[in-house]
């Protein structure tokens, strides 16, 4: 059994997508994914704002490798996890949203908590 989901993708469509995504959810703090997507998009959320609670010059090269978008790196370190900087974990929320109208796909809002 994988440890992740690989939906469908190489290894580098599936590092594309999960920038893209997590480039999205930073810049506008909700979005609407699949819930296999979401579930695996979580922990590199996660993991990326528990790096930018700490704002070192090396905590910031490291989340501008990952994301797409310097504006939004920006918008991390200044905005986003000053907020989250007494809580220990957990700054992401999934909520299940029904199926997809077009194929039926089980989709979920990712949020920041």
């Amino acid at each position: 059994m994988a440890k992740y989901a690989k939906l469908g993708r190489t290894s580098g469509q599936r590092r594309a997508l999960f920038r893209a995504l997590s480039t999205a959810l930073f810049r506008e703090e909700k979005i609407e994914t699949t819930e296999a997507k979401a579930h695996e998009l979580r922990p590199i959320v996660e993991k990326m704002i528990t790096v930018a609670k700490e704002p070192s010059l090396h905590a910031k090269r490291q989340v501008l490798s990952y994301l797409t978008d310097e504006d939004v790196s920006k918008k991390l370190f200044d905005t986003i996890a000053p907020r989250y900087q007494e809580r220990p974990g957990g700054y992401t929320r999934i909520i299940k949203v029904g199926p997809r109208r077009g194929d039926a796909a089980p989709m979920a809002i990712i949020e920041l908590v």
